[in-house]
């Protein structure tokens, strides 16, 4: 064979091996997107293996998805209203979104946190920070509903926020923007050393009740997250800070001229025992505490005044600040509690702190300079190790309880997988786009469980279908089973979750509460039975204690309401079974439906403005007959006399 001819024999033998290998990638890329598929398929009628709870963000609330599906399963409401079911419309649920402020409809939601036990997660409640009016929240994971929330006053920008100890004693809350305390009316421009940035600690009781303990007045730097020490630096606190420039004006400039911040490292018990034995002064401090009763079904507010104010330099040997490269965003610690990592936004390096080494500086009084009296521990006596160039804008960092670290890196759009001890880099994944948070179930506890990673993205882009210039911010998941991650799946997320908690579903769901019992329904307008409906003037109020059953309310015509009054509608739901809520709307009411649980009773105010007949129905399909569930209410004029009648089938 002549050279040209085995020329051409070589190119159609390369070819086609070169067909064949592409052939061969193509069945592997399809065996591979089956094998994920598989991972993240939960058949109809099966349940996910994790529960995941995600901040929204602006929207005040949490959403709550599975895993690996990440189907969505549930919004909780929490700091705004939400129309759905009445929260924060109906008048029991109205008085959780009052504060110092008055009544806010709004909450900017963040960070939230599963209740723990020996440093594992318990599943009982969890709970959730709110930036913009400070506030926590606690929500039961029995009902699924926010139970109670705690206003924290003389603090602005609760962003350090709501991460709880490994016995769930105290949860804190940061102030992000340094204040005057107490506020009080200044020129800006006078800022430095005169505003603080009160660090609040409050206790947690064994039914889940909040207490605003007592506020560290640290100096006025901007305190960004937090994570508890657990295992041995369990009792103390690790707070990053930016802004020890304390500068008031462009601040990407002029509060990134420090090569260094601090973490500020607060041991809590000694604190706590300094307040037990008489510490610190009450000063002035209105604040609103908000708690529901799932007996009566009713929520309360308190306002209440005066805080035990703490100057932390005046408690030997509680508050320390460690130097940290640049800007420092997130602060967390590892299963163990040796290790504490800091994540300097404007690094290219990611330091990582050892609890042992930062006792031993604090013993040996290794300072190398005090802020405001607050001693500096130095910087290469503390530090435990340093991971070398591993992305650029270092974030979060969460844990598998196998002794690696994961961190999210928002310029670079990745997340980093590196080993503890060693610093050394194992794996990095991309992701689409711009990760914020991440999240392990239980990675911020002494025992994650370690099978799946949620990165929480920023900007979706062009990752689902368009819908218009507004579109969900994006989840991914990853499996962290293996040596390497793997991506998954994506899906979108509502509002702008910051943060995520998640949690094994065995721990949660057995104890789901399925309907509130009748016989237990204490409150003052619950009608028990259709026997028990009434409806009853005083003055120009009126009360209609309604029931609601499948597939009628009782009663269902009502007269004798006139324009003007102010009508209180009571409606109980009187199912006993699973998954059977009923809805109520009446024309003209300036408020959303209720969604009224069995057992449950809620109410809205209907202040008619017009004579007329007016019909209400039920907002939620319950039954074949759903459609004919509902009644009249006759409204007459305001100087007429007809009287109260209302009735069932004309009984």
């Amino acid at each position: 064979m002549n050279t040209i001819g085995k020329y051409l024999l070589g190119v159609a033998a390369l070819i086609l091996m070169t067909n064949c290998g592409n052939n061969n990638s193509n069945s592997n890329s399809g065996a591979m997107s089956s094998s994920k598929a598989e991972k993240v398929y939960v058949a109809p009628g099966e349940h996910d293996e994790y529960y995941a709870f995600f901040s929204g963000g602006y929207s005040g609330n949490i959403t709550v998805a599975g895993l690996p599906s990440g189907r969505m399963l549930k919004e909780i409401p929490v700091f705004s209203q939400f129309p759905t079911s009445g929260y924060g419309y109906s008048e029991e649920t109205k008085p959780m979104l009052n504060t110092s402020f008055g009544f806010v409809p709004w909450g900017d939601a963040h960070h939230p946190d599963i209740s723990q036990t020996n440093g594992e997660l318990d599943g009982r409640w969890i709970f959730i920070n709110e930036n913009n009016t400070p506030r926590i929240a606690r929500i039961s994971l029995e009902t699924f509903e926010t139970e109670e929330i705690i206003e924290l006053p003389n603090s602005a920008g609760n962003h350090a926020s709501s991460f709880v100890t490994e016995n769930t004693e105290y949860i804190v809350a940061g102030t992000r923007f340094a204040v005057p305390n107490p506020q009080r009316d200044m020129p800006i421009s006078e800022m430095k050393g005169q505003f603080k940035g009160p660090l609040s600690f409050v206790s947690i009781a064994d039914n889940g009740r909040m207490n605003l303990e007592f506020q560290l007045n640290m100096p006025g730097f901007n305190y960004d997250l937090a994570h508890p020490g657990r295992n041995k630096s369990h009792g103390w606190f690790f707070f990053t800070s930016y802004n020890t420039e304390e500068a008031n004006t462009l601040m990407e400039v002029n509060a990134s001229q420090n090569d260094k911040d601090y973490i500020a490292a607060v041991n809590w018990k000694k604190v706590v025992e300094y307040v037990k034995n008489g510490g610190g002064k009450k000063v002035a401090g209105t604040y609103a505490h908000n708690v529901y009763d799932e007996k009566t079904h009713t929520a309360t507010s308190t306002m209440k005044e005066g805080v035990i104010s703490i100057n932390p330099v005046e408690v030997e040997g509680a508050v320390f600040y460690i130097p940290i490269p640049k800007s420092p965003h997130g602060c967390d610690v590892d299963p163990s509690g040796e290790y504490i990592i800091g994540s300097g936004k404007l690094s290219t390096d990611l330091s990582v702190y050892s609890f042992e080494k930062v006792l031993k500086a604090i013993e040996n009084k290794d300072f190398v300079a005090d802020a405001y009296g607050i001693p500096v521990l130095s910087y290469e006596n503390t530090i435990a190790g340093v991971v070398k160039q591993p992305g650029l804008g270092p974030l979060h960092t969460e844990f598998d309880g196998k002794g690696n670290a994961y961190t999210t890196f928002f310029i670079s759009s990745e997340v980093v997988k590196w080993k503890l001890g060693t610093w050394e880099i194992l794996d990095r994944q991309p992701t689409f786009y711009s990760v914020g948070h991440l999240m392990i179930p239980g990675g911020n506890s002494r025992k994650p469980f370690g099978k799946y990673m949620v990165a929480m993205n920023k900007i979706t882009k062009d990752r689902y279908l368009p819908t218009g210039p507004e579109l969900e911010h994006s989840a991914q998941l990853y499996d962290i089973s293996g040596d390497k991650m793997e991506l998954l799946s994506d899906f979108p997320t509502h509002g702008e979750p910051h943060y995520a908690a998640g949690i094994r579903a065995d721990l949660i769901k057995e104890k789901s509460k399925k309907y509130y019992e009748l016989s237990e329904n204490e409150h003052p307008y619950a009608a028990k039975s259709e026997s028990e409906a009434t409806v009853t003037r005083n003055g120009k109020e009126v009360h209609i204690s309604m029931t609601m059953i499948r597939s009628h309310f009782s009663p269902d015509n009502i007269e004798g309401v006139k324009v003007g009054d102010k009508v209180y509608l009571h409606m109980t739901n009187l199912e006993q079974d699973f998954d059977v809520p009923h809805g109520f709307s009446i024309i003209g009411a300036n408020t959303s439906e209720i969604l009224v649980m069995p057992g449950q009773t809620k109410t809205i105010i209907w202040e008619p403005k017009r004579e007329g007949v007016w019909p209400f129905y039920c907002t939620d399909f319950c039954s074949a007959l759903h459609q004919e569930m509902q009644g009249y209410i006759r409204v007459s004029a305001a100087n007429s006399n007809t009287p109260i009648k209302y009735t069932l089938d004309d009984e």
